[in-house]
Parts: C-alpha cells; structure tokens; sequence
C-alpha cells in the first residue's frame, strides 16, 4: 500500500495548516505531496486573531511547491486526502477536476482530512450530506446548508472523514488523524 498523503492547496492557503501536515505526515513516516492548480512556487498566507478585530486577519505566509496539477494526481496512489484552510478553498471549491477527485477519493473508502475552509471544497465536492464535521465556525453555514451536522469541537471524526476547525485544532485534528492512518 502507498504510504502518500495528497495536500490540497494553492495561493492564498494557511501557511501553518500547510507546512504543519508535511512535516507531521512525514515524521509519521508518510510522503506528502502537494496537489495544486499548478506545479511550482504557490503563495500562502497567514491568518491570524488580532485584539479588537471581528474575523482573522491575513499577512503574506510562506512559500511552498506544487508537486502534482490536479488533473495529474491519481487516487490509487494515496491513503487520503488533506484539504488545506486558508483563503484557498475559495476558489478552489470551483475546480472541476479538484471536485471530481476529491469524489473519487471518498467512493474509493479512502481518507478525506479538511481543516478550516478546507471544508468549502468537500461542500462544493457535495460531501457534506448525511456527515458530522466541523471547520472554522464562519463558515459552518456552508456545512448546515448542503445537509451536513455541524459539531463544535476542535476537530470530528465520521466514519472516513476527520475535519478540523483551524491551525488551533492541530492536537486534536492530527492525533485523529494518526489514529485513521494506523487502522484504529
């Protein structure tokens, strides 16, 4: 069995969110390869919560590469999927090709991981019905509306499925993750 992991992103998603899950995963023992609109340098950025503001702000973040397009990534060579937060998923969730293979990982039985906005691409990919998940709670509507539950917790595992609510939701979100990936 392949021990890849496939990362969702592309510029503008969360630097942290990003660059936590390569590390982990690796450390882990996986090899995660980034899945974008295109291969090569993609901007990130940084949200963060500032005193006295009523939603997160955003500072440019670090760079990463895309490895794979999405239209080049295969199902078949991964245990799952991680779709990254950010400001990605915004444009992101309108990605045929993203939308199809996001599908074709969850009608395979694999893995489907989403932090943040991320859950903006499983709405969009329009697995969100009948599940419990969570993801950052501005965006929770998304959810409610295309027939999911949303639970707010840190982080909610359905079945296949793990969802977080953002990079404060690393502890919870990766410890059910690894949980996942060992078989248990």
């Amino acid at each position: 069995m392949s021990k890849k992991i496939l990362i969702v992103t592309g510029d503008a998603g969360e630097s942290y969110e990003t660059l936590y899950a390569k590390h982990r995963l690796a450390e882990a023992g996986y090899t995660p390869v980034i899945a974008a609109p295109r291969k090569g340098p993609l901007h990130l950025v940084m949200h963060d919560f500032e005193p006295g503001w009523d939603t997160y702000v955003e500072r440019p973040g670090y760079m990463v590469n895309g490895d794979v397009t999405f239209k080049e990534a295969k199902v078949a060579d991964y245990v799952g999927v991680l779709l990254i937060g950010g400001r990605a998923p915004e444009y992101l969730r309108n990605d045929s090709s993203l939308l199809k293979l996001v599908r074709e990982f969850a009608e395979a039985g694999k893995y489907v991981f989403s932090i943040c906005h991320g859950i903006q691409i499983l709405v969009a990919a329009g697995l969100a019905e009948g599940r419990k998940l969570t993801c950052y709670e501005h965006v929770k509507l998304e959810v409610t509306s295309a027939g999911g539950e949303w639970i707010g917790q840190e982080s909610v595992r359905d079945g296949k499925f793990v969802s977080a609510q953002t990079w404060i939701s690393h502890p919870d979100f990766y410890r059910q993750v690894m949980q996942c990936l060992e078989g248990r």
